[in-house]
């Protein structure tokens, strides 16, 4: 136990990057995802009464684990006890059972890793709505609030509650098993299952609310639970386009903040600190995906990433190749993002102008109606036209609608560079 250490900030930080695993490895005990996670914020409590009194443990994240572990068994010894005495009174009744306790103790084939994997799969099972399964693995993956789940996804707070309430009840009504699936179950669920993998790596690379810019933990589970899928399924294409794409995103985590901790895009980045292992793999996991026939969404976004880690500079850049690329990526997977970054390459390989006319066609999209990056990326486009009152307005929008406070601080400092540009130049 270390007095010294602050409780509560060391609590915050496990639980934010362990949370998962915990829960995870308490599911494959109760077999119960709604269950697994009380039994693990029973844990939180105990921790949040017990450390500040005892000290925190050397290995913060084993005690909570193992604490929500122990909750577990006596809740399946409880359920144990229960059936037996009503088989001794005849009052035996059909109930969900519960593995034996002795077995989940003894069984030493039990991984951490395989947990969270199969935890992944089970709450990507078809008996789960999309939107459902999208608030239900943000919570359970991402570690979002409620509240932070429904900024994201521009929805009230109470219909994520919902969602997520409705998702654990199916997955337990329908007896959905916490396991990887074999045979054909397995392919089938492999989108559902590649599309959660990547909501937690976005919102590991530009978190949706807090004080954070990114969350590392984040893009490194993504990443790790990419590399467990390839090694599942090592002929599907979209798996290896997927892992692509994770890499090369990552290799420029380094750079995406400054010495102050401030963000910084990728026009300004010291490409130096991009991280060349990652880019090297990314890269070949894109050749891997196009050998297999990759043409799918993840392996075309792996191609555009591909094409600015192969780029020295902003200039170097082969924004031509670019704009077919997401031109590719918009028939295959149509979407008013896409187009909007299609039409920030399409700036830089046209003029501002063919760009604004695209970004101009957005902005009745009802589903960009409070997306920030929309009046960001008009606001850029708006200045090289040299309009600065109108980019002001935009990115004063922008900032509005930010919900992250690293990403508001840079629109803000980004409106008032260009307020001091515009009374300069009078």
């Amino acid at each position: 136990m270390s007095p010294s250490r602050d409780p509560f900030a060391v609590l915050d930080a496990v639980w934010r990057a362990e949370s998962a695993r915990i829960v995870a490895g308490v599911a494959r005990v109760v077999r119960d995802v709604g269950l697994a996670e009380e039994l693990a914020h029973d844990a939180l409590v105990a921790a949040l009464e017990q450390w500040p009194a005892e000290g925190v443990p050397d290995n913060p994240g084993a005690w909570l684990a193992a604490t929500a572990r122990r909750r577990a068994i006596d809740t399946i010894r409880r359920e144990q006890t229960f059936a037996r005495k009503a088989e001794e009174v005849g009052r035996a009744e059909s109930h969900r059972v519960a593995p034996d306790a002795a077995d989940v103790v003894a069984d030493p084939t039990r991984t951490v890793g395989d947990d969270v994997l199969a935890l992944l799969f089970a709450t990507c099972h078809p008996v789960l709505a999309r939107e459902s399964r999208v608030a239900l693995t943000l919570r359970l993956f991402g570690g979002l609030t409620t509240d932070e789940i429904a900024r994201g996804l521009l929805v009230a707070s109470t219909t994520v509650g919902q969602r997520i309430s409705r998702a654990k009840k199916r997955l337990s009504a329908q007896g959905v098993e916490l396991e990887i699936p074999s045979g054909e179950e397995l392919p089938a669920r492999l989108g559902a299952v590649l599309e959660v993998v990547y909501l937690v790596f976005n919102e590991g690379y530009t978190a949706t609310a807090g004080a954070d810019w990114m969350r590392h933990d984040l893009c490194d589970e993504a990443m790790r639970l990419g590399r467990r899928l390839a090694a599942l399924l090592p002929a599907r294409p979209e798996v290896h386009g997927l892992l692509a794409l994770l890499e090369l995103q990552a290799s420029r985590l380094r750079a995406r903040t400054g010495p102050d901790g401030r963000p910084v895009l990728l026009a300004d980045q010291d490409r130096g600190r991009w991280d060349r292992v990652l880019v090297h793999r990314g890269l070949a996991g894109l050749d891997r995906a196009r050998s297999l026939g990759g043409a799918d969404a993840y392996t075309l976004q792996a191609a555009i990433a591909a094409e600015h880690a192969r780029a020295g500079s902003v200039a170097a850049t082969d924004w031509a190749r670019l704009a077919e690329l997401y031109g590719e990526l918009a028939a295959v997977a149509p979407s008013p993002v896409v187009e909007l970054n299609r039409a920030v390459v399409v700036g830089r390989a046209s003029g501002p102008a063919a760009a604004l006319a695209i970004v101009d066609g957005l902005r009745d999209d009802p589903a960009l109606a409070r997306y920030h990056l929309l009046p960001a990326v008009r606001a850029d486009l708006l200045v090289q036209l040299d309009r600065p009152a109108d980019a002001a307005m935009e990115l004063e929008r922008a900032a509005e609608l930010a919900s992250n406070q690293a990403e508001r601080e840079l629109l803000a400092r980004r409106l008032e560079d260009l307020r001091e540009s515009s009374l300069g130049s009078r």
